[in-house]
C-alpha cells in the first residue's frame, strides 16, 4: 500500500487540527516562495552574465574596462582575449570556453531554471488555495462554536 495517498475531508477535522494544517501550509508556502525567489535570482544572474558576453567582441580588444572583483568593487583592466572567457560553473570551478559556447551555456542555464520555475509556481498556487480553503473552514467552525457557546450560556 506504499505510495497510495489517503484523502481526508478537511471539513471533518477539529479546529486544533485545522490550525495545525494551516501552520503546515504556511511553512510550505514559505519554503516554495523562498525557492522561487532563489531561482529567479539565479536566473537573473545567468541572464546578466549572458548579456555581458555580448560586450566581448573584437572591437573591445585592448580597450580599458572595469573588472569586477566583487559585486561592488571594480579595478581597471583591459581585454586581452576576446575569443575565450572563463565561466564560473559553480563551487569555485571555472572553465575556459569560447564566447559563443559561454553564451550557449548561459542560455541552457536560463532555460533550465525557467522550467523549474514553471514547475514550482502551480504547486505554490495550489498551497495558497489549500490554505485559503482551510482558513475558511476553520473560521466557520470557530464561528459555529462561538454561536453554540452563546446559545448554551445561562440566561439571567
Amino acid at each position: 500500500m506504499a505510495g497510495k495517498q489517503q484523502q481526508i475531508d478537511v471539513s471533518q477535522l477539529p479546529a486544533p487540527q485545522l490550525n495545525q494544517l494551516t501552520q503546515q501550509l504556511d511553512q510550505e508556502i514559505e519554503f516554495f516562495s523562498n525557492s522561487l525567489n532563489q531561482l529567479k535570482l539565479a536566473q537573473g544572474k545567468f541572464v546578466e552574465s549572458q548579456e555581458c558576453l555580448n560586450k566581448v567582441s573584437p572591437d573591445n580588444l585592448s580597450k580599458d574596462i572595469l573588472v569586477p572583483l566583487t559585486s561592488s568593487m571594480y579595478v581597471p583592466g583591459q581585454l586581452s582575449d576576446v575569443q575565450n572567457v572563463l565561466v564560473d560553473i559553480g563551487t569555485g570551478y571555472y572553465v575556459e570556453m569560447e564566447v559563443n559556447k559561454g553564451k550557449e551555456y548561459f542560455k541552457r542555464k536560463v532555460e533550465y531554471i525557467s522550467k523549474q520555475i514553471e514547475k514550482i509556481q502551480p504547486v505554490l498556487q495550489e498551497k495558497y488555495r489549500m490554505k485559503q480553503a482551510t482558513m475558511e473552514i476553520l473560521q466557520s467552525k470557530i464561528q459555529a462554536m462561538s454561536l453554540q457557546q452563546q446559545g448554551s450560556a445561562p440566561k439571567a
